[in-house]
């Protein structure tokens, strides 16, 4: 199986997987009404002392709510770029999401990507922080990091500010993990097999994660010939010399697609954030279900 891939504006950068590690600390809280999105996670993380995180949401209703989904470039200084916004009148209703928390330019920010029920019917996409405000409380289950986190920077290999590892502070304690962005073009699943053989885990679990496949294709058949897309990890899990990977990803049309990813056959469009937590089982089903031991 042939594996496309996305040429990039700028010069190819290393280490293509690029890992600092840290501790991961799971908690549980509501994201509560009337708050923006990014402000109704950054709270309840700020206060445990928390500088970043990885987020998963369940149920709940947003409204108003914005969202963009991947389009094709309009001109050379990127592969790929954004729709314009979104703007359901009615809002949604939220299925899933995934959410990167950190820091740009030292104040919290977060990259957020969901699948939803809107009017139009269900979709995935991009989801806007600052626009987009919780109207119904909101189910998350994070983990706390601490040692290492994710922080804004430019990047000239895809000329955008991205998510990146970076040293940082939070509370003590939790579990060996490691704080991962896998660059343009690597495989995703062979990137995670790598990490995993360079820091010595045997066997880790995925929290969270955020980014964008090429083309992707999955185990159960299927995918799409769309040149980026925008994915949450629905679970999953590698070792050393082998992995699973699930996901959800928005098309450019917003349609939503879910499968295995196939090592050899999905490389990576402009990032994907991810987090290993040292662990002796994984999460590998369908969109917010879990498996025993995870």
């Amino acid at each position: 199986m042939t594996q496309p891939r996305l040429a990039q504006p700028g010069p190819a950068l290393s280490p293509r997987v690029a890992g600092l590690a840290a501790r991961a600390t799971p908690l549980e809280f509501i994201l509560q009404p009337g708050l923006s999105l990014l402000e109704a996670v950054a709270r309840p993380l700020r206060a445990a002392g928390f500088a970043s995180a990885v987020v998963e949401l369940h149920g709940g209703d947003v409204h108003p709510f914005a969202y963009v989904l991947p389009a094709h470039a309009p001109n050379a200084v990127h592969a790929a770029w954004y729709s314009a916004s979104h703007e359901p009148s009615g809002g949604a209703r939220l299925d899933r999401g995934n959410v990167t928390f950190g820091l740009r330019e030292d104040a919290p920010w977060l990259h957020c990507h969901a699948i939803w029920q809107e009017a139009a019917g269900r979709r995935a996409g991009h989801v806007l922080p600052e626009e987009t405000v919780v109207a119904a409380p909101i189910a998350a289950r994070a983990w706390g990091l601490s040692g290492a986190g994710f922080a804004v920077g430019p990047d000239a290999e895809t000329n955008f500010s991205l998510f990146q590892p970076a040293p940082l502070p939070g509370s003590a304690g939790g579990s060996r993990a490691l704080v991962l962005r896998v660059r343009p073009n690597e495989d995703l699943v062979a990137a995670l097999e790598a990490a995993c053989r360079e820091h010595g885990f045997a066997r880790a679990v995925l929290r969270g994660g955020v980014g964008s496949l090429v083309s992707p294709r999955f185990a159960e058949g299927g995918g799409t010939d769309d040149i980026a897309t925008e994915l949450l990890v629905t679970g999953g899990g590698v070792t050393e010399a082998g992995g699973t990977v699930t996901v959800a990803l928005a098309d450019m049309r917003g349609r939503v697609h879910a499968g295995s990813v196939v090592r050899g056959a999905n490389a990576v469009c402009i990032t994907c954030e991810l987090v290993l937590e040292e662990g002796p089982g994984w999460e590998q089903n369908a969109v917010g279900q879990h498996r025993p031991g995870a």
